[in-house]
């Protein structure tokens, strides 16, 4: 969903500096994108200029004869406040670009209301467009009635460039068979340096306090963050999957899913054994352990969706890789045989604040995305899939919410 507004729109951006710039978020990808778009403006990168940086301690108005920089740091200086602080989005209008470096639900539910007053939205967010059906679904349509920009190209795999890749392909007249892919930086490292010579707690413990993992590995290691990612994927080339539609085979023990505030060193050197375990009967077979999120189209409305640790023989298109990188691997009529394999960094402020400057500078040009043609084909699918009875819907892999 990376659009931008029709060219002929009476408001659109005609030159990078009439827009306003706003950032939410000031931890590691907050940060690295302040710092980049300090260097691409210093080095004459038409983008616009910050007016305002935020967290969920509050705010602040950028210049005043300091730099953002300066802003950035008092902003994440803040003291931490009971409840969160209303950012004064009041004042926004139509053409402004906000960009969201949160992982914040309640920043995610803004970006449909955000979108229909014709402000652009950037985010590495994926509680947007990867959280509940009809949150993306008001996403799709405020960006037709607006004509707005989404820019999410930072919320699959660091901006590497598969839901571009997806799009286009679409766009060319091609039709999707499945997407597969070692989608979590943070897992690709853990499994990639779990060989046995220390418990995966220890791993997991170090994949933690380097930045790889969400602040609660639970999300990780449960699967939602894969999940997620699957949903804007599917989403993407028009399928209308809820979270209940992705078969996920969590590695966190119920318990521990369960358990309220943080989970101990002690908790988790309980996933020691059944994990060399499952490592050892992989190396017994000449196979990799890697966790996957697959997508299956069955026609034009189904799909099966799943999220799980398997095994992998070396040849497979998803084995192999170094440090956080993600591959995903997507067969289509064209790539029948032989799939398209995207690969790199899938994790990482550095490689995340690009990918959302990428957006931004995009929206900044006017550039028009083929948006359009992949909402008419969601909304097809939407069509199509209503006019089934819920039986039919059923096995064909559809269940709305009012049928669980």
């Amino acid at each position: 969903m990376n659009t931008t507004m029709p060219r002929s729109h009476p408001w659109r951006i005609s030159t990078a500096r009439e827009s306003r710039l706003v950032l939410l978020g000031t931890g590691g990808v907050g940060q690295a994108f302040v710092q980049r778009h300090q260097r691409l403006l210093a080095s004459g990168h038409a983008l616009p200029e910050l007016t305002v940086i935020a967290n969920s301690r509050g705010w602040s108005r950028c210049g005043g004869g300091g730099t953002a920089v300066d802003t950035l740091r008092s902003v994440g200086a803040l003291p931490q406040s009971v409840g969160a602080v209303a950012v004064p989005d009041h004042e926004w209008r139509a053409g402004d670009v906000v960009v969201d470096a949160t992982a914040c639900d309640a920043v995610a539910a803004r970006h449909a209301p955000w979108l229909e007053r014709g402000i652009h939205v950037i985010t590495a967010n994926k509680l947007g467009a990867g959280a509940t059906l009809s949150r993306a679904t008001a996403i799709q349509r405020a960006v037709v009635r607006s004509g707005a920009g989404y820019g999410d190209s930072a919320t699959v795999g660091a901006g590497l460039p598969v839901l571009r890749s997806l799009r286009a392909l679409l766009a060319g007249g091609d039709r999707i068979h499945s997407i597969e892919g070692v989608l979590s930086g943070s897992m690709a490292w853990l499994f990639r340096r779990f060989d046995g010579t220390q418990p995966f707690s220890a791993l997991l413990h170090r994949a933690q306090a380097d930045g790889y993992t969400e602040p609660d590995p639970r999300i990780d290691l449960g699967g939602e963050d894969v999940r997620r990612k699957l949903l804007i994927l599917a989403r993407a080339v028009g399928m209308p999957l809820d979270a209940d539609d992705v078969q996920v085979a969590s590695l966190v023990p119920a318990a521990l899913l369960r358990t309220s505030g943080g989970v101990s060193a002690q908790q988790w050197a309980t996933l020691d054994a059944p994990m060399a375990a499952r490592l050892q009967q992989a190396r017994a077979q000449g196979r990799t352990l890697c966790v996957v999120g697959r997508l299956e189209f069955q026609g034009d409305t189904a799909c099966h969706a799943s999220v799980g640790l398997r095994d992998l023989p070396s040849h497979h298109p998803l084995s192999g890789g170094i440090g956080t990188d993600n591959r995903v691997a997507i067969h289509s009529c064209r790539y029948r045989e032989q799939p398209l394999l995207i690969q790199g960094p899938g994790a990482g402020a550095d490689v995340t604040a690009a990918a959302l400057l990428d957006d931004v500078a995009r929206i900044a040009r006017g550039d028009v995305d083929s948006a359009r043609d992949h909402l008419q084909g969601w909304q097809a699918t939407q069509v199509a899939v209503e006019r089934l009875g819920p039986v039919n819907r059923k096995s064909l892999g559809i269940v709305d919410a009012h049928l669980r």
